[in-house]
């Protein structure tokens, strides 16, 4: 069942798919639609499952499962996988690569390969100030205090 984000335990699993571009503002309402839709068919026949999302900065599809009273099998996580899929498709973008870097330069989202954010440190035209977005955490609780971070923070600094 669809229900409100801020109504998700923090135990909630979280999966955080980077888009390797902005989305256009006349696909947002497309996207978000096709999202809430597959969240409310979602495991739609046990009425104790609880998910959500959020689609941040026209970059991030955050997927939320609350599954404390119903627990998501390897099935189930499948499907979520599947329409991920299904969007990188329709969308010509790159969602499921989790070794390319997240991270703010001003008011922009960057999205870079790994490699490439290396150099950028290495020239110092990222620093330890710099914010960064943490795609692999997995709680609700994780991501609201530790998923956009500054680098000195993360596990990013290892390349300070």
């Amino acid at each position: 069942m669809f229900v409100d984000f801020s109504s998700i335990s923090e135990d909630a699993k979280i999966w955080i798919y980077p888009s390797s571009r902005k989305f256009y503002d006349a696909e947002t309402p497309e996207i978000e639609s096709l999202i809430q839709n597959f969240i409310e068919n979602w495991k739609n026949e046990d009425e104790n499952f609880k998910a959500s999302y959020q689609f941040l900065y026209h970059r991030f599809i955050i997927l939320c499962a609350d599954d404390t009273e119903s627990k998501l099998s390897n099935s189930d996580i499948d499907t979520s996988v599947s329409f991920i899929l299904a969007l990188q498709e329709k969308y010509d973008v790159l969602l499921l690569d989790k070794m390319n870097v997240c991270f703010k330069q001003g008011e922009f989202v960057q999205y870079k390969e790994l490699k490439d954010f290396k150099q950028l440190v290495k020239s110092k035209a990222v620093t330890g100030k710099s914010i960064v977005f943490d795609n692999l955490i997995n709680t609700k609780f994780d991501f609201e205090n530790y998923w956009e971070i500054p680098m000195e923070e993360s596990w990013y600094n290892r390349f300070l």
